[in-house]
């Protein structure tokens, strides 16, 4: 492990959400502190309470905090119609699997959302909470939205390869995530949601894939074993984007700001402002 490596890949993700003008005001943004002493912030868009949405970040389940992603939960606040509250959860290699599985179960639990969110390694923490609540017979959220989603820590699939250089998430970057986030290579497939035995009875499922996505055939292969498990899928694959491409491509990608827009869209289809709230009293 390379502690000066990680350090720098983490100040990196720091200076890149520097540079990007900060996303829309909100009448409310908190910081809070969830269950065992996480890091929580809240946004809200109106006076009235949304449904609610948790959030999950992304960054190789290495790199990303409440910084990186204000921009994104800002926009997704404003254009969606849900209160959004993002985690800040336990980072590899210090915190290496399930740390980060664990604290995104716990806020579940805690915060009772309509739906989960995540892009990247978050989207991966959101369908590996899902699983570990609903085989534990706990209540789920409503609804999955998983952005260009890690789901195959075994990499095998063609598309790590096919676009794993020249595409901004390289293969030998990628494989230095799966290491630190699961150091021992023989856990990786229990560790996988693509898999796992059993994807049944899980949420009303949107996942958004990439064409030029390294992740781009596991998250695809994700999708069908939902769909064959009897889950409510809704997928598309974005045509000539990237993977990352829901963080800020929006400022200079008019397809990327396009297909931002078809993802807020989905959400408030799948999240009518009428949807149940679930949230524990005196939990937010």
């Amino acid at each position: 492990m390379s502690h000066d490596l990680v350090g720098e890949l983490r100040a990196g993700a720091r200076e890149r959400n520097g540079s990007r003008p900060k996303g829309p005001d909100l009448p409310y943004v908190e910081d809070l502190t969830g269950p065992s002493g996480l890091p929580l912030r809240r946004y809200r868009a109106a006076t009235e309470p949304r449904p609610l949405m948790v959030f999950l970040h992304g960054g190789g389940w290495v790199t990303g905090d409440l910084e990186t992603h204000d921009r994104t939960c800002r926009r997704l606040a404003q254009e969606c119609g849900v209160d959004v509250l993002a985690v800040d959860y336990r980072l590899a290699p210090e915190h290496p699997y399930p740390a980060a599985v664990e604290d995104a179960v716990e806020v579940l639990r805690w915060s009772g959302p309509v739906a989960v969110a995540g892009d990247s390694a978050g989207g991966y923490l959101a369908t590996m909470a899902c699983l570990r609540l609903r085989d534990e017979g706990g209540a789920l959220p409503g609804v999955q939205i998983l952005i260009c989603p890690n789901t195959d820590l075994t990499l095998s699939q063609p598309s790590v390869i096919e676009k794993g250089t020249g595409h901004g998430l390289d293969a030998t970057m990628l494989t230095r995530f799966v290491t630190w986030w699961t150091p021992d290579p023989t856990s990786r497939g229990a560790a996988s949601p693509l898999h796992h035995p059993d994807l049944s009875a899980l949420p009303t499922t949107l996942l958004v894939t990439a064409e030029h996505d390294a992740l781009r055939d596991e998250g695809e292969a994700y999708a069908r074993r939902l769909a064959e498990s009897g889950v409510a899928v809704t997928h598309r694959r974005e045509p000539g984007l990237p993977h990352g491409f829901i963080q800020g491509m929006d400022l200079t990608s008019p397809d990327a700001a396009a297909a931002q827009q078809r993802i807020f869209a989905d959400i408030r289809r799948l999240i009518p402002p009428g949807a149940p709230d679930r949230r524990p009293a005196g939990a937010l």
